[in-house]
């Protein structure tokens, strides 16, 4: 399994404008072929940070969403609210506690 961990900070305007994205696609994109889990989270310290914490099959499955007609007008909208480059990491899970 392919842990997907993507950081974004947005303009503290964009927010709610971010929200609203997700919430439209977030059942779209936990219906993707391989991905098995996804949810979002806030910062603790700083609410204009959301992270996006994936579970997916394997990397060929990350990438088939990636190359997505859904993730790239998804990204699209999603990319113009930032106010800082986004932080992304994928690794795969080596154990369970």
């Amino acid at each position: 399994m392919l842990v997907r961990i993507v950081r974004m900070t947005f303009q503290p305007d964009k927010i709610d404008d971010f929200l609203a994205i997700f919430n439209s696609t977030k059942d779209k994109i936990r219906g993707f072929a391989g991905c098995q889990h996804l949810e979002l989270l806030q910062d603790s310290g700083n609410t204009a940070v959301f992270i996006t914490y994936s579970h997916w099959t394997d990397s060929n499955a990350l990438e088939n969403y990636r190359n997505s007609a859904l993730f790239q007008a998804t990204w699209a909208t999603t990319k113009a609210l930032f106010a800082d480059k986004p932080v992304a990491f994928s690794n795969y899970l080596v154990t369970k506690l």
